[in-house]
Formats: C-alpha cells, structure tokens, sequence
C-alpha cells in the first residue's frame, strides 16, 4: 500500500491518475468499520480510492479531547491493507495549514443550531480543513457517514457554495450488533456505560416512529444512565430547523464520552 507523506508525493499520484476518478475518505484515523465501509463505498464509486488519516485540530475547542483522541496509526495502515487499499494519504500538519492551525472558513446558517449551539466551533473547523483538504487533492468525490448527519449536509452546503466539482456521498451509519453507532470514541465507554449507549439508538427508534415525544425521549435518556443531554429532538434535515420534521437528531453524553445519532422519522 502505497503511502502519500507529503506535498510531492500527492503530486506524483495525480500524475499517474490519467483521467481516473478518485473518491476521498476523510478520516482523523482511529479507524473502526464504519470508516473501513466508507473505504468499500469509496472503491465502488470512483476508479480509486483515497483515505486519508489527519487529526485536524480546528476543530476541538478548548477543554475537548484533542490531546486523549484515539491515535492508533499502525493498527489503521494494517486495517486499510487488509481490505485491499492501495494508496493512503498521510498528510503534514505543515502541508495542511503552512500558517499554523487556525480557523480560515465560516460554515453555512445549518451550521448553527443543534451541533453548532452544543460546539460552536466545531462545523467552521470542519469546513476550514476540508476546503484545504479538497484544494489539495482535487478529489472526483468525497465520502462521509451519515452517523455525522449535520456535518454531511454543512459539507455539501460548502461545496454547493463553492461551486466545487466534487460528488458527496453519504454512506449509511455502521452499528455494531446492538445498534450502537460506530464511533472512535466508543472506546472510551466502560461497560456499564456501553449497556447504557445501546439504549440511545432504541429510544431514537422510538421517537422516529411516533410512539414517544421529545419530553418522553429525555427522560428516556436520564433513566437509561445518559448524564446529560444536549438534544434529542425532530427537525427538517434541510434546514435543521424545527419546521417540517423528517429526522430525529440526538447528542448526549456518558461521562466523558459524547454519542450522536440520527434516523429518518417514519411517514
């Protein structure tokens, strides 16, 4: 597996290219199976396939877990192998922001509630490496979960702006066999805390079909051991406004862990 370390090597890979298309996979590496299926999606949908393992830090504010993020390099290099991937992209913190780490682009208005009121910074960190991200690489398509909901449609918002040529796909959420959405920082859950994180999918579930409301959910949420919730609440998947609901938005937290999820509301 070949491996892209800097400027001048991602410059001879898309020489060698000659008009074939490429999908890029962004990941801040930890990699579990839900960002190994997006690697599969990405080698279906373009004639190559380019993840790319990059701890970004504008996009943790003060206090967050940038310094405790799961980095377990080695361990991903042998997980891309093993399913067939052929070239992996390791970029430089001075190859992605030269200038030092700082935040150079505004996400989109869909940006501010629900994620952007529990992180205010988190959607501008986002867009301002994936700008850099896409300039860099000159990707055919990018491909992220939908696990990260808010973030995939504030994505496509960014490139819609920018008038960009890149196709966004979003791959649907991995679960482990209890519903569990994948996440890196799973694995900071304690077993009692795992048995409590299962829940958040089923009352989800529960809200997405009718059978409970916001209030219900919440206290749901309390009794199933969750410490505090940030939303767990219907909104427009446009707009992500209360208006028009058509999926079930969640965050709440478990100690220190912080667990997202979503599902569309069933007509």
């Amino acid at each position: 597996m070949k491996q892209i370390k800097n400027l001048s090597d991602l410059e001879e890979f898309q020489n060698s290219l000659n008009g074939r298309t490429v999908a890029l996979i962004p990941t801040m590496g930890a990699l579990h199976e839900g960002h190994l299926a997006l690697v599969k999606v990405g080698m279906k949908a373009a004639d190559v396939c380019l993840p790319y393992i990059f701890l970004n830090p504008t996009q943790f504010a003060a206090g967050e877990d940038l310094d405790s993020y799961p980095q377990t390099l080695q361990a991903d290099l042998e997980k891309l192998e093993k399913i067939g991937t052929q070239t992996v992209w390791l970029p430089s913190m001075d190859d992605v922001y030269p200038d030092g780490p700082q935040i150079t682009h505004k996400a989109s208005d869909i940006a501010k509630p629900l994620e952007g009121e529990s992180r205010p910074h988190f959607f501008d960190g986002v867009a301002t490496v994936l700008a850099r991200m896409f300039v860099l690489s000159k990707p055919d398509i990018a491909i992220f979960g939908e696990k990260d909901f808010q973030q995939l449609q504030v994505i496509r918002a960014m490139v819609r702006d920018y008038n960009l040529p890149i196709q966004i796909i979003g791959a649907p959420t991995a679960r482990d066999e209890n519903g569990l959405a994948l996440s890196s920082r799973n694995v900071y859950l304690s077993e009692g805390e795992y048995q409590s994180a299962i829940q958040l999918n089923k009352i989800i579930k529960d809200m997405a079909h009718r059978h409970i409301d916001e209030e219900a959910a919440r206290v749901k949420l309390l009794k199933a051991g969750f410490d505090k919730i940030d939303y767990i609440t219907a909104r427009n998947s446009k707009t992500f406004h209360s208006k028009n609901p058509d999926r079930i938005l969640a965050a709440a937290w478990l100690g220190k862990t912080r667990l997202i999820d979503n599902m569309a509301i069933i007509p």
